[in-house]
């Protein structure tokens, strides 16, 4: 498992199920096994064994909250957590899954609450800070959202264990939101940047970038960011109201974003609709 080897260590977990199929260590294995393969329902299977054997031991409980919380089984992952609180109040990671509860029920208040709790049992925790700096952006609460990763350990790859997964470049990423909405472009720009270079996979980032070079009259730049996102994520790029227009597909009449008509020599441009201009944090 420590390896990531997950097709031996189902095997190993199997063989040691033969020799005892009332343990519940080689249940939580199995199980993790199975998750990590994409047989999801077994593996929860193997995971309520786990916390049944085990007279629902805390950390069972909480691995198998995350796993309903991942299929969408939200109240039964919120009962869980409740259960294992009720036995430890004072382990961060309860408190961490029963905030991403609230957050999935759009609780967002529980959600800080809980988060805050978490954080005052362990502050150094990046994965609980970079989820209340998300709140915090939805709340358009920007000088919170800084604060809270101002006291994110400085390191140049944030990574979370199997529970608690966080992407790369995502808190590059909040800051360059804040920052931009609080008109501190020229340095949003740079935290967009490093958050595009961290997670090559993500479009918001370059959607931002594209946004910010239609804003300050650089429509080349904005295309070959656009171009990127497009690439990565054509359905995102649409639903946050961009759309490529060439000259030759251009109505006539469009104007660019800064209200300036388009004529032929200009090379094609960004049309914008209004909801374009701050790309959403998915």
């Amino acid at each position: 498992m420590r390896q990531g080897d997950w097709t031996v260590a189902e095997t190993l977990f199997t063989e040691a199920l033969d020799v005892s199929n009332v343990n519940d260590a080689a249940h939580r294995g199995m199980s993790e096994s199975l998750w990590q393969k994409g047989h999801r329902e077994e593996a929860i299977a193997h995971l309520e064994k786990a916390v049944q054997l085990s007279a629902g031991d805390p950390k069972h409980m909480q691995r198998l909250g995350r796993m309903y919380l991942e299929v969408g089984r939200v109240d039964e992952a919120a009962r869980q957590c409740q259960i294992a609180l009720d036995s430890d109040r004072e382990w961060a990671a309860l408190w961490a899954l029963w905030g991403d509860c609230q957050v999935a029920r759009n609780e967002k208040d529980e959600a800080l609450s809980a988060y805050h709790r978490a954080l005052s049992l362990q502050p150094d925790y990046p994965y609980v800070q970079l989820r209340t700096a998300e709140i915090y952006h939805q709340q358009k609460r920007y000088d919170r959202l800084l604060a809270t990763l101002d006291r994110l350990r400085d390191d140049t790859e944030l990574v979370g264990d199997v529970d608690e997964a966080i992407r790369p470049g995502a808190a590059d990423l909040l800051r360059g939101i804040a920052m931009r909405e609080l008109g501190r472009t020229e340095e949003s720009v740079q935290f967009f940047i490093a958050s595009a270079q961290k997670n090559p996979e993500d479009a918001t980032s370059r959607l931002q970038l594209a946004s910010i070079a239609v804003e300050t009259g650089q429509p080349e730049i904005a295309q070959t960011w656009l171009a990127q996102a497009m690439r990565l994520d054509p359905s995102a790029t649409r639903n946050a109201g961009w759309k490529v227009e060439t000259w030759l597909a251009t109505p006539p009449g469009m104007v660019q974003p800064g209200g300036m008509p388009i004529h032929p020599s200009q090379p094609p441009i960004i049309a914008a609709q209004p909801d374009a201009s701050r790309p959403q944090l998915q």
